[in-house]
């Protein structure tokens, strides 16, 4: 009944409201090692065991109806390859309030290595092939920095290192790898304390840094976007990660100046700096001015990060409304206005290379309506990078919170074909919600996905393996070889009676095993393709097998 309703649901949804959201500009398919104790629970390196494909995981892979071999000519992102699923499928993780990770400040480096190993399994079991880490909560680390202290949410101390000693961004970004998952790190980069941070100590960032700390009225600090040094010191932030750690992504939220409740309503107290501006000449009324402080430290960020590591993807998720009125049905908090974010500026001028607006609200909430909000910022989205909605999925876990999800999942898919995704707020639900989760993994995530390419990113294609096959007994194992040690997947396609599917594997393998029949055909063809670093996948050579009898 569940199955019937999903599909009823989200095929009414698709019908209505996509008859003025068509897709029309799509996207071109273009270390310092921890120190510390073992966990309680090894991590298996990927190469140890051979990964084997049962007859009954093809059988239900092998597309059954006339609506699954429809999809095959919307993903154009391979050359030559069968078809191969895209979509970006990412969950938020929170460290600030210790709200996902840590649990609670002050665990074991084993407990916390633990519960990131338990988090991290849990998103590829159910298919998601990345995550949004918290790594800089309030101005603090979770990982080794000379720029700003150790995270208070780690230990229950700012300035305090683990113990026994472990960078904890190095372990999750090792383990997210080893999972075919992409890490991106998520930073806020004005908040230098939260209220859940414990006292503002001398370690923190507040006393260091006093030049351009403002204390608001609800007891956070935050960095002045107005000043220079605001700018220079989180711009060191960013890059120190991005030159150290092998990451795939940066992340900010939509904390740009703070909301007006966080001040109880007053004015963020800048007027000596904005009567400075006006001294020196400077012409912008004093809203302008606040946005084009937050506007040059975007472009800014973006074009360091490109100078440094182009393959790191860098992605804002900011407040899903950009102003009341955007489109005409739509009202609610004024983003423009409270948080001086030009949100439309900086997606129009391709100041990302993807785009999370927080769409937290239902399909069928009208002054907030998630496929009418979407539509219009695909609308806005003139430089084609990738469009992937933040998502509320902590509605219950009742069958309707179920169809609530996954209908906007298949509605993202439905506007936007060239580049799906979605990130979810956040793992904690899914985590809470077990039907929910499953309800995800059984109607929207049954077949694991490639994240879409990013093809502005890079001009290379990856070279494509040599490939081996060898019949033992009743099994086939393909292997294969590259010269590359830049390729973060593998795809090997593989065909019985005549339909293609596929096994997407991590970069640590190079074998995979296949029997030699399923419901009696035997495999015909098969092939394996290289994926790099932004999603580009290497030529496909169509392999027959010739030592199988029929």
């Amino acid at each position: 009944m569940l199955k019937k309703k999903l599909f009823i649901t989200a095929l009414l949804a698709i019908i209505l409201n996509l008859s003025g959201c068509s897709t029309k500009k799509p996207v071109a398919s273009g270390k310092k090692k921890p120190q510390t104790e073992k966990p309680a629970e090894k991590i298996t390196e990927a190469s140890e065991e051979i990964p084997e494909v049962t007859p009954e995981e093809i059988a239900q892979e092998i597309p059954a109806t006339p609506e699954a071999a429809k999809e095959i000519p919307q993903e154009r992102a391979f050359k030559k390859s069968p078809f191969v699923m895209r979509e970006f499928r990412a969950a938020w993780i929170a460290t600030v309030a210790n709200i996902n990770w840590p649990s609670k400040s002050g665990l074991s480096t084993a407990e916390q290595q633990r519960e990131a190993i338990a988090l991290l399994d849990f998103l590829k079991a159910h298919n998601y092939n990345a995550v949004i880490f918290q790594a800089r909560p309030q101005a603090d680390a979770l990982y080794e920095s000379e720029l700003e202290p150790w995270s208070f949410f780690l230990s229950g101390v700012q300035g305090q290192a683990p113990e026994p000693y472990y960078d904890p961004l190095q372990f999750w970004l090792d383990a997210a790898h080893e999972r075919g998952l992409e890490l991106h790190v998520w930073l806020n980069p004005y908040r230098a304390h939260h209220s859940t941070g414990g006292k503002v100590t001398e370690e923190s960032a507040v006393r260091k840094y006093p030049d351009f700390m403002v204390q608001l009225k609800n007891g956070m600090w935050w960095m002045d976007p107005a000043k220079k040094a605001t700018q220079d010191h989180t711009s060191a932030v960013v890059m120190d990660i991005v030159k150290r750690y092998d990451i795939d992504g940066i992340h900010f939220d939509d904390y740009f100046y703070p909301y007006a409740s966080y001040n109880k309503g007053e004015e963020f107290p800048d007027a000596a700096n904005y009567a400075a501006y006006q001294r020196e000449g400077g012409k912008l009324s004093r809203d302008d001015w606040r946005r084009d402080n937050v506007n040059q430290f975007v472009e800014r960020i973006y074009k360091e990060i490109k100078a440094e590591k182009p393959q790191v993807k860098f992605g804002i998720s900011p407040f899903g409304i950009y102003r009341p009125g955007h489109p005409r049905s739509i009202t609610g908090m004024d983003q423009y206005s409270e948080l001086y974010a030009d949100a439309r500026l900086w997606l129009n001028e391709g100041w990302v290379d993807y785009y999370s607006p927080q769409l937290y609200w239902k399909i069928s909430q009208t002054a907030q309506s998630f496929p009418v909000l979407l539509g219009w910022w695909e609308q806005e989205n003139h430089k084609n990078r990738h469009l992937w909605p933040g998502i509320n999925i902590d509605f219950g876990g009742d069958d309707p919170n179920i169809i609530e999800t996954v209908s906007q999942i298949l509605i993202t898919r439905g506007m936007l074909p060239e580049s799906k995704g979605t990130i979810h707020w956040s793992i904690g639900p899914l985590l809470k919600y077990k039907n929910l989760s499953a309800g995800i993994l059984e109607n929207a995530y049954k077949r694991p996905a490639l994240v879409p390419e990013s093809s502005w990113l890079t001009t290379e294609v990856p070279e494509a393996p040599e490939v081996f096959a060898v019949k033992k007994g009743e099994d086939v194992l393909i292997s294969w070889e590259h010269p590359s040690k830049n390729i973060f997947k593998w795809v090997v396609h593989y065909q019985y009676n005549g339909v293609w599917n596929y096994k997407i594997v991590t970069r640590d393998e190079n074998t995979l095993i296949l029997p030699v029949k399923v419901g009696g055909h035997p495999l015909m063809k098969y092939g394996v393709t290289a994926v790099d670093r932004v999603g580009t996948q290497s030529e496909f050579e169509e392999k027959l097998v010739d030592f199988i009898r029929i």
